[in-house]
């Protein structure tokens, strides 16, 4: 995995079960059993799924007695979404060029239409 954070952010994000622990997270604090009751897949493997998540800064992990919580943490969400602006600014920008050109071609169109 790569060192630096975005791409650890990335990384993270890429797995869907990663994405739905996100998801489940965003209702509020939950134990490893918790958050493993909708998957059909082992406490070790969504701890380990955690663990990326963890390291990547998308959750911290408590312990009170014998509980161990995970809760969301959002602000590394904010660095993904700032460096996805740029690109989304640039497809807005293209897709605007794009409908001008169409309607450009249309008016063409009835133009010629029009003097036939």
């Amino acid at each position: 995995m790569a060192n630096d954070q975005l791409s650890m952010i990335f990384a993270a994000l890429a797995d869907p079960t990663r994405r739905a622990i996100l998801a489940r997270l965003a209702e509020g604090d939950a134990t490893v059993n918790e958050l493993a009751e909708p998957f059909e897949i082992s406490l070790p493997a969504v701890s380990r799924h955690l663990k990326v998540l963890e390291a990547a800064g998308l959750i911290s992990r408590s312990r009170s007695a014998q509980w161990r919580s995970s809760r969301l943490e959002a602000a590394p969400l904010g660095a993904a979404t700032q460096w996805m602006e740029t690109y989304r600014r640039f497809w807005d920008a293209s897709f605007d060029k794009l409908d001008a050109h169409l309607k450009r071609i249309q008016i063409t169109d009835s133009e010629e239409e029009q003097n036939v």
